[in-house]
C-alpha cells in the first residue's frame, strides 16, 4: 500500500464524518506534518484538529531513520509540547485508531 493510497483513505473517512484535511505547506519551515485534520463539533466534543505525517507502511515502521525523518520527529516533539496532537500514520488501521479516539 501506497501514501498516497493512505491518504484518500483518511480523507474519505474525515469527510464521512463531517471532517475536512488540508494538506499543509510551511513557508519558512521545515519537517512539519503533512495534513490538519479538522472534525466537527458534537455534542460531547468541542470542534478537534489533528495533525498528521502520513508515511507508507514499511517507513512508519522505522521512522524516524534518516536526518529528515529526524527533523520531521523533532517538529513533531516541539508541536506536542505546544499542545498539539500529532500523530504518523502508515496503515488504514492506524487512521481508524486515530479517528476512534476522537468518538
Amino acid at each position: 500500500m501506497r501514501e498516497r493510497d493512505i491518504e484518500a483513505y483518511l480523507v474519505k473517512r474525515v469527510k464521512a464524518m463531517g471532517g475536512e484535511v488540508r494538506k499543509v505547506q510551511w513557508i519558512g519551515r521545515n519537517s512539519a506534518p503533512d495534513r490538519l485534520v479538522m472534525l466537527p463539533k458534537t455534542p460531547r466534543h468541542a470542534p478537534r484538529t489533528i495533525w498528521v505525517e502520513l508515511k507508507n507502511p514499511e517507513t512508519v515502521k522505522t521512522f524516524p531513520a534518516d536526518a529528515r525523518e529526524r527533523g520531521q520527529a523533532r517538529e513533531h516533539k516541539r508541536m506536542r509540547e505546544l499542545g498539539q496532537r500529532v500523530e504518523v500514520i502508515g496503515t488504514l488501521e492506524a487512521v481508524e485508531e486515530i479517528l476512534s479516539w476522537t468518538n
